[in-house]
């Protein structure tokens, strides 16, 4: 019988108590340490199968490959990806210097008089028309059908509002209405056009924000520098002056979105080097995704053989038993460093598809490409773990974090609900008074920052002057929560993997209890060098045994 052959036609088709089956006992012994045998096989190591019946470990050799040639990939698409970030940091930076006016300054982001949001905008409308002229870098403005696109400049405000802060009354309509304008960068621009020429006057009770919107273009040629082609950048870049709070300070930020399109016309002379560069990556590229087809196909059908296996286990123990197999003994055929495995090539292949096609300026989605190559490497590298667990010295990592996984699960899902009631608790008191727990996102960074030694100083001392009531409850807050996390949560998180070490090393010393699998297949003595394994006896199993055999 063949290993890949199945050993039955089909178990039961429902698995009943184990008083309403009888038990088989009339098999034959050859036919039972044959099937043992074969069982011993699917559980051996990729060397002592070697040894078994000269297989050599294709998979294992090929994981080894793909880790040189996928780790290499990704370092390459790193360094592209970091010149394509560092373009997009800088040029943010660049439009913050230029366009806010007194950038850099303690008071730079913030303005208090009506004549300063005046300056500020006419500041930014001088700055966009004579772009041109102050840039340093290769910006120009984006055109549309050989137009510049011109500067948009909103304001929001309520449709009708008259407050009386003297006599404590007002009149607003809540609704939100926007009124917008056009600025070309080809029309000279002066100090009032903004109130006689357009009419745009900002009415401040009223006024909610004000939106100033600009596109520009740039090509990073940084990369031209290390053989690659360059991409063609466009700058939406929005700033507002916001006055939604209407406390006298309007808070001003500017926000670039970047989208990076595909240069046309390209043309780099003596680009020798380039095209070589070009066609390696390429190269490089397909042999990644071929490594990779060839792992999944290989890791595909060994999970189709467990599964195959497992049927067969089952209908061998219903029939000789009368009963039916344990979850915990099927999940044992199904290799879950195959399905990592799986997941990783599947990962890799399609990162590898748009890398190429990033390549090859057919799209510019670096963000999603570098998710899945990135993934894919490390579930690759974890992957080689399967191969350090057939040895003994490295084995106990992994039999440790296996058995502790169950019990870190339910132990972290308690810890959790206990988490969120303090990061909602800080939030809705907190929050108002204390910049760390503005928003909910806020407040549980500050609090694992807290579980790790971090902001424990900061978020004691931003809350002195307060009231002493809000003090008490800061100090309280604060106290049980390291007490909690740090001393008690923590401290049982730890002694619940060693308490797993230990028991895995005892194990390991005293040796392992078997489960009905393990144990019958412990019956059987044959070394892998014996030569038992080279082939199977279909003549004495179906003989013996035609009720696994097939038609």
């Amino acid at each position: 019988m063949s290993e890949g052959e199945p050993l039955v036609n089909g178990g039961p088709e429902t698995d009943g108590p184990k008083s309403s089956r009888t038990p088989k006992p009339d098999l034959c012994p050859e036919a039972v340490d044959e099937f043992r045998r074969k069982l011993k096989y699917f559980f051996m190591s990729p060397c002592e199968k070697y040894h078994a019946r000269g297989r050599k470990p294709w998979k294992l050799m090929l994981q080894i490959v793909k880790i040189a040639i996928i780790t290499v990939q990704l370092v390459s698409f790193g360094l592209s990806n970091e010149m394509t970030v560092t373009f997009k940091e800088q040029n943010l930076l660049f439009f913050k210097h230029l366009f806010l006016k007194g950038y850099g300054d303690q008071e730079g982001s913030t303005i208090y008089k009506t004549t300063d949001v005046y300056d500020h905008i006419n500041y930014v409308i001088k700055r966009f028309i004579s772009l041109q002229n102050l840039t340093a870098g290769n910006h120009a403005y984006k055109t549309i059908n050989g137009n510049p696109i011109p500067l948009s400049l909103c304001q929001e405000f309520y449709r009708h509002g008259s407050i009386f802060p003297s006599n404590d009354t007002f009149d607003i309509d809540p609704v939100v209405e926007k009124d917008c304008i056009s600025i070309h960068p080809m029309k000279p621009f002066k100090e009032d056009t903004l109130r006689k020429g357009m009419n745009f006057t900002l009415d401040f009770q009223r006024l909610l924000s004000v939106k100033m919107y600009l596109n520009l273009k740039a090509i990073n040629l940084q990369t031209v520098r290390h053989y690659e082609l360059p991409d063609c950048y466009d700058f939406s870049i929005r700033i507002v002056f916001d006055n939604r709070a209407h406390s006298g300070l309007i808070k001003i930020s500017l926000e670039s979105d970047v989208e990076i399109s595909v240069c046309k016309d390209l043309n780099i002379s003596g680009s020798t080097e380039t095209t070589y560069h070009f066609h390696m990556l390429l190269l490089l590229d397909s042999v990644v995704i071929l490594a990779c087809v060839v792992s999944l196909l290989l890791c595909t059908r060994s999970v189709s053989r467990g599964i195959q296996l497992q049927f067969e286990y089952r209908t061998f123990v219903y029939r000789r038993h009368g009963k039916t197999v344990p979850w915990s003994e099927r999940l044992e055929f199904i290799n879950g460093w195959y399905i990592l495995i799986i997941i990783s090539d599947i990962l890799t292949i399609s990162g590898s598809v748009l890398k190429i096609c990033i390549q090859t300026k057919e799209l510019t989605n670096y963000d999603v490409c570098s998710i899945m190559l990135g993934t894919g490497t490390m579930l690759v590298w974890i992957g080689v773990l399967r191969y350090l667990g057939f040895f003994q010295k490295y084995n106990i990592l992994i039999l440790t974090l296996r058995a502790a996984f169950p019990n870190v699960i339910r132990f972290s899902f308690c810890a959790i609900m206990i988490y969120l009631s303090y990061c909602f608790c800080g939030w809705i008191v907190l929050g108002p008074h204390h910049e760390n727990f503005r928003n909910f996102d806020l407040v549980a960074y500050c609090l694992f920052s807290m579980i790790n030694g971090d902001e424990i100083y900061s978020t004691f001392t931003k809350l002195r002057e307060k009231s002493y009531l809000l003090w008490f409850f800061s100090r309280i807050y604060v106290y049980s929560f390291i007490s909690l996390f740090t001393y008690i949560i923590l401290s049982l998180f730890i002694a619940l993997i060693t308490d797993t070490y230990e028991t895995i090393k005892k194990h390991q010393q005293d040796g392992v209890p078997l489960s009905e699998l393990q144990a019958f297949m412990s019956e059987c003595r044959d070394l892998p060098g014996s030569g038992k394994y080279l082939t199977d006896k279909e003549t004495s199993t179906c003989s013996c045994f035609p009720c696994l055999c097939l038609a």
